[in-house]
């Protein structure tokens, strides 16, 4: 277990991690909901779920319902069907493979910007469609909610293809195929089933792939509409960095100290730099602010003195 989770963390933690930092997170909290939900059933409290957890990371076909939730624009994208495994595993498959190409020709920190720029659009789509178009309207109480990664998906496969839209990849039983064209396929797909049960998603998932053409089209032209997210990225970047030097610090007085220790052990005549800094420690708080072992150093240094 701890070997696996040194894994995950050496994943999140190496450079250009933005992708697989998206994929960890959609599994997690898969799994985290998975046995949350688990849990519930076995203790006969499964309408705490449906009640009150769904209705706050779904995304809600009411646009009163959503100014209540807000942050289910966000949330809905990183949440899957519990009971599809399938659901995910393929979003994430494809995530993986086309967002690879993405980062590719335009970097790391784009791609996890179309990723939410892709699922952002999409849920703005799906609002639109149950709020403003009659058809849709009518049937709203027959939808619970929105959930599923697939509007960001989409966003990363058209954003792909716009990009690169002669890029081949081979299919199993088919071979090589351009990329602009399996794009058009996932946008006819969902074309012709926006009048069907997953009506909602799969206009969502057309929100998605408009947003994935319309980035790369706007970034072409010298505009990257990934750029409020980056510096909301990189405030939590620095933030943690600042974190980590502070304990670096706090641990590099730790080791200073162990070979203050050591030294005062081994006998060894203490560096003038070790000395310097017990007569420092002296100066703030006093002789009786040290330590045994940094007092046997000072006496081993006033006897070299003499």
């Amino acid at each position: 277990m701890n070997g696996f989770i040194s894994d995950l963390k050496y994943t999140w933690n190496k450079p250009g991690s933005g992708l697989l930092r998206l994929i960890i997170v959609n599994v997690v909290v898969y799994v985290c909901m998975s046995l949350l939900l688990l849990a519930l059933k076995l203790s006969g409290l499964v309408d705490v779920y449906y009640e009150y957890i769904f209705p706050n990371v779904a995304l809600p076909p009411s646009a009163i319902d959503f100014v209540k939730a807000p942050w289910t624009l966000i949330t809905y994208f990183f949440m899957h069907s519990m009971s599809d495994f399938f659901h995910i595993l393929f979003n994430m498959l494809i995530m993986y493979w086309f967002g690879m190409i993405f980062t590719e020709f335009l970097g790391d920190k784009k791609v996890v910007a179309i990723y939410f720029l892709g699922g952002i659009a999409g849920g703005l789509a799906y609002l639109f469609m149950y709020n403003v178009i009659p058809y849709y309207n009518a049937r709203m109480d027959m939808v619970s909610g929105l959930i599923g990664a697939s509007a960001s998906v989409y966003a990363i496969v058209v954003g792909s293809a716009a990009i690169a839209p002669d890029y081949k990849i081979n299919l199993l039983f088919v071979g090589p195929v351009k990329i602009k064209y399996l794009a058009a396929v996932y946008i006819f797909l969902s074309l012709i089933q926006t009048a069907g049960a997953n009506a909602g998603g799969e206009i969502a998932h057309l929100g998605g792939a408009l947003m994935g053409y319309g980035y790369v089209a706007i970034l072409k032209k010298g505009t990257d509409l990934g750029t409020p997210l980056y510096k909301i990225s990189d405030f939590f970047s620095d933030l943690m960095s600042s974190e980590k030097k502070l304990k670096v610090v706090h641990r590099g007085g730790k080791k200073k100290a162990s070979k203050k220790t050591t030294t005062a052990k081994t006998g060894a005549q203490p560096s003038q730099a070790t000395v310097d800094e017990i007569l420092d420690k002296i100066s703030d708080k006093g002789y009786e602010g040290l330590t045994q072992e940094e007092k046997q150093i000072l006496f081993k240094a006033s006897q070299r003195k003499h």
